[in-house]
This record gives C-alpha cells, sequence and structure tokens, in this order.
C-alpha cells in the first residue's frame, strides 16, 4: 500500500502538468498560425505510468537527435558562405576564374569604331540649347529669412551692444577647394552656434593637392569679413594678449577632435564649456563635423557663408571672367551657350578608382605604382579586395573622354557644341582625347583659352586652378558631371541657387551606360534613344527639392540649397543684415551672365 501510495503521488502531479500544458499555450494546440481553432480540441488520452529510467532515456535519445540535427546546420551555413567567398574573391580565385558580369569589361573603344560612321555624320537633328532643359520648379512665395531668430541665438542685440563672445575659434580646412569650403562654411555655423569671434580658417597642406595656399591666395577676406558683420565677428589673428597665454605657440591651444557629422547638443555641451573655460579652442581636422540637420538660423549661416560671403580673390575673379567671356565668344553658333564637364579622368583619379581600362597588364603595373606612391599600403592590405570589373558594373569607375563624348552625342548635341573640360591633366591625352576631340572639335580647356602668362602665377596651385574650372562651370548652360566628389556637388548646389532652383545638370546612369556600351550588336538609334531618356531623368532630378520637416534633413545643404537658402535672394539690398547681393556669385561681375541663363 505504501508503495502504490507512493506511485500514485508521483503520477499525480505529472497528471496535472500534462493536464494544464495545453491551456498555457493556447498558440501550439488547436490553433492556426497563432489563432485558436473554433472546433473544441480531442480530450486528452489516459496516462500511462512509464518508468522513470525508461522515461529519462527517451529523452535523452530525442534531445541528442535534435541537437546533432540543429549542429549539422549550423556547420552547414558557414561552409557554404566560406565557400561562396572563396570562390568570388578569395585565394581559389586565380584558380577558378572571375564570375563574368555583364558590363564589367571596357569595349567603349569598339563600340565607338563600330558606331563612328553613324556618330560623326549625325548633325540634322542637334538639340537646342533652349530645349534641354523642360523642367521648371514650381514657384513659391519665399519664406523670409530668419532675422530675429539669428539676433536671439547668437547673442546679437540690435538695440543695444552684444553681448560678450565667448572665445576664439581656431579651425583647419583640409582636402580640395570644395572640401575646404564646406569645412569654411560650416566654421562660420560653429561660430554663430557658440558665439565664438571666428579667426580666418588656415588651410592644411596636403601631399595629393600639393598647394600651399592660405585664405587671401583664394577668396576675398575683406569681403569675407564684412559680409559676415552682424552675423559672425571674424579676426584674421588671435589676439596677442591670447597667444601670450600659451606661450605664443598655437600647439599649446587645445586642441579638439571633434568627432564627424556632430549635432548641435554634442557641441553645446562637449565644446562650449572649453572654449568658455580657455577662451580659445582649435578643431583639427575640421571636415564634416557639423551635422546636416541643425536649427533654421544655424543653416542659415552656412547659406550666407556660401552664397554671399565667399568670394574668390580678384587674381582669380579677373581670369575667371574672361575665360568665361571667351567660351562665350567661341559658342556664337549656339548663342553663346556651351557644355562644361567635369572629367575625372586624371591619373591619380585612375588609380584611385581601381579600375581597369585597355591597357592591360601595363596598365595595371603602372597604376600599383601609383598606388602605393600616394597612398602607401592602402590597397595592398590582406582585407581590401580589388575587383575592377564589380567597380565598372556598380558605376564607380570614371568615365573617359570617349565615354562622355559618346554619351553627349546621343542625347543630341552635335559637333558645333563648344565644350570646357574642367579637369587636370588627362591621363595619357594623346589617347584618350582623340576621339572625343573628333566627336566635338571646339572642344577648350583653361590652358587653351587663356595664354600661358595668365596662368603662370597659378602654376602649381591646384586649388586656384580649380576655381577657375568652378567658375566657367557654374556660368554654362549644361553642366555634366562624370565621377561625383565635393566639386560636382557645391557646383550643382550653387547652380540650383542661380537658376531658379534647377541645377542644369547631366548626371549619367552609369550602370546603365556600361551594359550599352559593351553591347556590340547596340544600334546607333537605339543607343540615342537611351541617351535621350538619360537626359530627360536628369532634367527631373535637377528640380528636385528636398522635403523638410522641422530638422530632418539628410542631403546636403550644399547641394540642395532649397529651400533654407531662397531666402537670402530675395533679400532687400539696403537690409542691414544682407548687402551687396552682386556678391552671390563668386565673380561678382558676372552676375548679369548668369541671369541671361535662367
Amino acid at each position: 500500500k505504501k508503495k502504490k501510495k507512493k506511485n500514485r503521488s508521483f503520477l499525480s502531479p505529472m497528471k496535472s502538468k500534462i493536464h494544464h500544458q495545453p491551456n498555457s499555450n493556447n498558440g501550439a494546440v488547436g490553433s492556426d498560425n497563432g489563432c485558436r481553432s473554433e472546433s473544441p480540441s480531442p480530450p486528452l488520452s489516459p496516462s500511462r505510468r512509464v518508468p522513470r529510467r525508461q522515461r529519462r532515456q527517451t529523452l535523452s535519445r530525442a534531445s541528442s537527435f535534435s541537437h546533432r540535427r540543429n549542429l549539422r546546420y549550423f556547420l552547414l551555413l558557414p561552409m557554404i558562405y566560406a565557400s561562396g567567398l572563396l570562390m568570388c574573391v578569395g585565394p581559389f580565385s586565380g584558380l577558378v576564374g572571375w564570375v563574368y558580369v555583364p558590363g564589367s569589361v571596357y569595349r567603349s573603344p569598339e563600340i565607338y569604331r563600330k558606331l563612328r560612321g553613324d556618330i560623326l555624320s549625325d548633325n540634322s537633328t542637334a538639340l537646342e540649347f533652349s530645349s534641354v532643359w523642360k523642367y521648371k520648379r514650381r514657384p513659391k512665395t519665399p519664406k523670409p529669412c530668419p532675422n530675429s531668430t539669428v539676433s536671439s541665438h547668437l547673442g546679437l542685440n540690435r538695440e543695444s551692444s552684444p553681448i560678450t563672445p565667448s572665445g576664439y575659434l581656431i579651425v583647419e580646412a583640409n582636402g580640395g577647394l570644395n572640401q575646404q569650403r564646406s569645412a569654411i562654411c560650416n566654421a562660420v555655423a560653429v561660430a554663430g552656434l557658440l558665439n565664438a569671434v571666428l579667426v580666418i580658417p588656415e588651410f592644411e597642406f596636403h601631399s595629393i593637392w600639393k598647394d600651399s595656399s592660405n585664405f587671401g591666395d583664394i577668396y576675398d577676406e575683406d569681403h569675407f569679413i564684412s559680409s559676415l558683420e552682424g552675423y559672425v565677428k571674424m579676426v584674421r589673428h588671435v589676439p596677442d594678449e591670447i597667444m601670450s597665454r600659451f606661450s605664443n605657440n598655437l600647439t599649446s591651444i587645445p586642441t579638439l577632435r571633434v568627432q564627424a557629422w556632430a549635432t548641435v547638443n554634442y557641441y553645446t555641451a562637449q565644446v562650449y564649456p572649453v572654449l568658455k573655460e580657455h577662451g580659445v579652442i582649435r578643431i583639427s581636422p575640421f571636415a564634416n563635423r557639423l551635422a546636416m540637420s541643425v536649427p533654421p538660423y544655424i543653416q542659415l549661416l552656412r547659406c550666407i557663408a556660401n552664397y554671399k560671403a565667399l568670394k574668390f580673390s580678384s587674381p582669380i575673379s579677373t581670369l575667371a571672367e574672361k575665360l568665361v567671356d571667351r567660351m562665350v565668344e567661341k559658342s556664337s553658333e549656339t548663342g553663346g551657350n556651351y557644355v562644361s564637364v567635369h572629367l575625372r579622368f586624371e591619373e591619380d583619379m585612375v588609380a584611385f578608382s581601381c579600375c581597369l581600362y585597355e591597357g592591360g597588364r601595363a596598365e595595371k603595373s603602372e597604376m600599383d605604382v601609383i598606388r602605393q606612391k600616394s597612398w602607401k599600403g592602402k590597397f595592398k592590405r590582406r582585407d581590401r579586395v580589388i575587383r575592377p570589373d564589380l567597380n565598372r558594373v556598380n558605376g564607380k569607375c570614371p568615365l573617359t573622354p570617349l565615354e562622355v563624348g559618346m554619351m553627349l552625342r546621343g542625347m543630341g548635341f552635335d559637333n558645333k557644341t563648344s565644350i570646357y573640360l574642367a579637369s587636370g591633366r588627362i591621363y595619357k591625352p594623346e589617347i584618350h582625347l582623340a576621339p572625343l576631340r573628333e566627336m566635338f572639335p571646339r572642344l577648350y580647356t583653361k590652358e587653351s583659352l587663356a595664354t600661358p602668362e595668365e596662368l603662370s602665377p597659378f602654376e602649381g596651385y591646384s586649388s586656384r586652378m580649380a576655381a577657375l574650372d568652378y567658375t566657367v562651370s557654374l556660368l554654362s548652360q549644361v553642366f555634366v558631371t562624370t565621377q561625383g566628389g565635393n566639386f560636382p556637388h557645391f557646383l550643382m548646389g550653387h547652380r540650383r541657387f542661380l537658376f531658379g532652383g534647377h541645377a542644369k545638370t547631366v548626371i549619367p546612369d552609369k550602370p546603365k551606360l556600361v551594359l550599352l556600351l559593351q553591347d556590340m550588336d547596340i544600334r546607333w538609334e537605339d543607343f540615342k534613344k537611351e541617351m535621350k531618356g538619360m537626359l530627360g531623368e536628369s532634367d527631373r532630378k535637377g528640380v528636385m527639392v528636398p522635403r523638410l520637416r522641422k530638422i530632418n534633413r539628410k542631403t546636403s545643404v550644399y547641394t540642395y540649397p532649397l529651400p533654407e537658402c531662397e531666402c537670402i535672394f530675395h533679400l532687400s539690398s539696403n537690409s542691414s543684415t544682407i548687402h551687396n547681393l552682386g556678391a552671390l556669385h563668386p565673380t561678382s561681375n558676372l552676375v548679369s551672365s548668369a541671369r541671361l541663363l535662367l
């Protein structure tokens, strides 16, 4: 009896446990996709006595089988993934060879030779410049600039004296012309945010650009300071009484390494206290150190700096005006209108892109040497996999002069069109420029438009040369970008600002273009149809304006300056805060020329 009682007491809780299990997990029993079934559940089968040892063995076998099956899948999946990587990019790729991807091979010269006769003879249906851009931005009533907000946030009281600044801000702008421009505009915004006095930014010398120019060599310092008067106070140097506290040594000043795309809260919480404590701080480097999403009064400072305060120095603006006049004169058959092309096919760009063209092993060896010289071991790291074929398919390879020429002829620009090339020295120009010149005989550069004497003060200064290209490209009726970067992004934004919100820029669909330029069966008429569609898409995207909800800007205000920067253009010329609207253009006496292109 005692034994029976003991067994009953053992089975009793088991009965209860089995009985309550379905009720505690309604989604598992008598359900469909987690929902309870409308039909009643079948009655539970009567419980049977199972010896404890047998039950443990059964559970152990089931658990062991389930574990082995799961382990098998866990081991199999990583092996499949690793095998795929090895076959695609690993050491075995040399044995099995690359998998061919359509569009991955540079065959543009072959396509050109096949279509050359049709291309050169097709001048009957020339595209009129007046009909290139069909889309127009819907006019909207411009909102006034947030002047009162600026005054209150920047500590400026127009009825009384300004609040004492919190200290001096020193920044070092690095990179090329337009990366430096970004840093300058951001520095103005940060100085306004912190109520600091901004010292004229210094330019960091870089081994790639090799330009020792200072701020005054590229921009008009006096104009920069006066344009920001009433918004941000500027000085050329830190006062001696401040520097004496740091033994007149710039490196002794507290230097902060601000995180990239830092928010307003970051500056107020992390940077402002240090500025108040020491009276001066230095931020280096300063590229991309301010988020795009900032309050309206901060965004306004960026707009003022970029479109009003930054005016090119007199030597640059004087020569730039001559180059524009000469381009207009040489474009008399097209009403003074011309096309500018930002051609990124310099030797260093070809090397950096890790793309291959038609030079074979000799070209690859040459590019390897250039990469090692300019970027040391960056491209030889074990985790760095160079795939020229995938780079081309993904649109990461610079377009060659030949490809640009075929694209523009396909869009309808004939051989009477004047082309201005904004670029450095083209890689192997005697080979790559010949077909472009054949398609567009009226091909010009700053070197061909200016005399050697005019260009001599700019030789060896890449940023000053880029400033000339920037201005001539800004006033073209059509601008063509081929490889991204700060230059086209700033230029597209500046063109949107000047030309009623339209960038008037051709942005090639390179993944699509490389497929077309590898199709040996393509006809010229079919290629033209695709190019006209590409031009129409650039036209549509040229008037796009990002939708902003409060402070959520994700795009660059330098590429898409509207709507925040639009108010600057509508301010009265006798306003106490914005004046001399002629300086909205980097060469102020060219504004009338820009108006003719609207």
